[in-house]
């Protein structure tokens, strides 16, 4: 008889859970889901007593990314580079460097679009409520990927505009905006949900691996916090991200790739960072791929992110899936 996945509603349990699943992938529990929605996939319940003959993949896949990363450690495009995948309709996953900590950067807009979300369900009009686009500040200014069409300085924006500006470009200056919009009660419960604290300012000490930011987009594709109409507009909102050059850059056109990039630079020393995470919605198979990287420019740490996705869509394209 199946059994019920009790914790699957609970995702303060995310990131524990993961550590305690077995490297090579035996052991994981196969997964029945809902139907009905085009980017998340709710979970109903776990089967141990599935076969598990996919899973035995596991172990010569993490050998081929430690190989990617070992060659462009070797080649001086990346300093430092986390990577942690997940077969999300089975739960097979592996993850490396997953103590290293980076920058959360513009990673921290998926939590607050969360938030925004979340409060949008039981406040209807919230995203249609106007703000003035005032800021004292032009925060899009050092970027590297500046938005595609910056803000009008003085204009009114519906809420929803500013969250999918924020999401779909990267708009910092929407971030700003909604900033002032968002609960901080509603963001520091989105945060705790993964036992985080609220990031301040993209202080050092508030830098986190690849392995807990990977859970936010779990959270959405299980619909374990925002209704499932509600995670499934998020999710839609992420696979227009106008950010090609990571992991859709890895992948075949046409793939639908729900993600969010994150970039910044150390003043002081000059480092780079850049991050790549979502959803590459493969056939019937679809996997989180999240890529944090560090070095000296961006463009070898962008072509890395989309090495590694490239070895990733490969590897999952030549497995004997039992269905496919």
């Amino acid at each position: 008889m199946p059994v019920l996945c009790v914790l699957a509603g609970v995702v303060i349990g995310v990131v524990g859970r993961d550590r305690l699943s077995p490297a090579d992938g035996r052991g994981a529990l196969s997964e029945v889901r809902e139907d009905g929605f085009r980017f998340v996939s709710p979970l109903l319940e776990c089967d141990s007593g599935r076969d598990l003959l996919r899973n035995r993949e596991l172990s010569p896949f993490k050998q081929k990314v430690e190989a990617v990363v070992a060659d462009l450690s070797r080649r001086g495009d990346a300093e430092r580079v986390a990577v942690y995948f997940r077969e999300l309709n089975d739960g097979i996953w592996f993850s490396l460097n997953e103590g290293m900590a980076f920058s959360p950067a513009s990673m921290r807009k998926v939590p607050m679009m969360i938030a925004i979300l979340k409060e949008a369900e039981r406040t209807p009009d919230l995203l249609s409520r106007g703000i003035v686009a005032n800021l004292k500040q032009d925060h899009d200014a050092g970027q590297n990927i500046k938005p595609s069409q910056p803000l009008e300085p003085g204009r009114t924006y519906p809420v929803g505009e500013l969250l999918t500006r924020m999401i779909v470009q990267s708009d910092n200056n929407a971030f700003m905006l909604l900033s002032r919009v968002v609960d901080p009660g509603e963001l520091g419960k989105v945060y705790g949900l993964l036992s985080m604290r609220t990031p301040r300012s993209g202080r050092e000490e508030d830098a986190f691996s690849v392995l807990t930011y990977a859970a936010f987009f779990r959270v959405l594709y299980n619909g374990t916090y925002l209704t499932k109409e509600t995670s499934d507009l998020a999710l839609e909102q992420l696979a227009q991200a106008e950010f090609r050059a990571g992991i859709v850059a890895g992948v075949p056109d046409g793939v639908i790739v729900a993600h969010k990039f994150g970039e910044r630079s150390d003043d002081a020393s000059g480092a780079k960072q850049l991050h790549d995470c979502g959803i590459v919605y493969y056939p019937r198979h679809p996997y989180l791929l999240c890529v944090m990287t560090r070095g000296a420019r961006f463009e070898p740490l962008a072509s890395a992110i989309a090495s590694i996705s490239k070895v990733v869509y490969e590897e999952i394209q030549s497995q004997r899936w039992p269905d496919g």
